[in-house]
């Protein structure tokens, strides 16, 4: 006959296993991985919408082998400070404009060069392009990043102005807040302001006490970002069409299956079009808000900036960059 304790033994041996088939039945086991993805912008934007759609599809696609965790209006720092966390091997993830990346591998800044592309549709079109794709694998083994996708548009950039704007000749003087990355500078400095890099997370102050006196952002961050209480002027320039990368840092990427990969690059290919579609969508309304708050929207003839700006593509060597965008679309 067993002893009470050795009976007590042996019937909490029998109930650990079967909790432990219980939970097996019960789902996947915990995540294998977690990426960290985080964003400046608030979760109301498309983009913090399109990351919220991709962390439930690559759960559920990857049967839970791999989480995305997402970080909203800063969370994990500015778009520069996690692409930094990043390649310092932390397991740290961003949407980030391409022009950021490319003092890693100069020619991704084609993706943010002035007026290139005519709407989205052009955007995405050349970001699977075999050359673009190119540039994208070069980013790993020199900066330490893996390009997911790069369609995950946020709409055309447009001047934020305390006064009517017509021709590169009314921003003389104007300090207008911008990306710090060449292309950016340049475009701006070209369009006749003084380009003046800060966070994204700093602009409505240094707009609201003068520290800045421009900016220039798309549709749904500026109204996202309450910018039209610090400015009386939308010029709608279109200088740029803001069309932004999802990465990763490559140590947390390596930590994947090459089948999870697979199925999580298919993915933020298509919830980047997702998001996409938001931004034209929400970018219109977004308008139609900033005009009724007693703003001036404004179109204007964008060939005197088209013309200022050509000079751009020469200063950043990106003349043959810019024939590949032409050969790809055709045109």
């Amino acid at each position: 006959m067993l002893s009470i304790a050795r009976r007590l033994g042996v019937a909490a041996a029998v109930s650990t296993l079967a909790l432990a088939g219980a939970g097996a039945l019960a789902g996947p086991a915990a995540a294998q991985t977690v990426l960290r993805i985080g964003t400046v912008l608030a979760p109301s934007d498309p983009m913090g919408q399109g990351l919220e759609k991709f962390a439930a599809d690559v759960k559920e696609a990857t049967g839970g082998a791999v989480e995305v965790d997402v970080f909203h209006n800063s969370q994990l720092g500015d778009t520069t400070e996690m692409i930094d966390q990043a390649r310092a091997g932390a397991n740290v993830g961003t949407v980030t404009d391409v022009a950021r990346l490319s003092s890693f591998v100069p020619s991704l800044a084609i993706m943010s060069a002035p007026f290139i592309f005519d709407s989205y549709e052009e955007a995405d079109r050349f970001a699977l392009s075999e050359a673009y794709l190119g540039w994208g694998e070069e980013l790993k083994e020199k900066a330490g990043l893996v390009m997911l996708a790069s369609n995950w548009y946020q709409g055309a950039r447009q001047a934020l102005t305390q006064m009517p704007v017509d021709t590169p000749a009314d921003l003389a003087g104007v300090r207008m807040r911008t990306i710090g990355a060449p292309v950016w500078i340049e475009t701006i400095r070209a369009m006749g302001a003084e380009p003046t890099p800060i966070a994204w997370g700093e602009v409505y102050s240094a707009l609201q006490l003068g520290t800045i006196d421009a900016a220039e952002a798309q549709p749904t961050a500026i109204w996202g970002a309450k910018l039209y209480e610090v400015v009386k002027d939308v010029t709608l320039t279109n200088h740029i069409q803001l069309v932004t990368a999802l990465v990763v840092g490559a140590d947390a990427w390596d930590d994947i299956s090459p089948e999870n990969q697979e199925i999580i690059r298919k993915l933020a290919v298509e919830d980047g079009r997702y998001a996409s579609g938001l931004t034209i969508e929400q970018g219109k309304e977004a308008l139609e808000k900033i005009a009724a708050a007693g703003v001036s929207v404004r179109e204007i003839d964008p060939a005197p900036f088209k013309e200022a700006v050509k000079p751009v593509y020469a200063t950043l060597n990106l003349e043959a960059e810019a024939a590949e965008v032409d050969k790809v679309l055709g045109r």
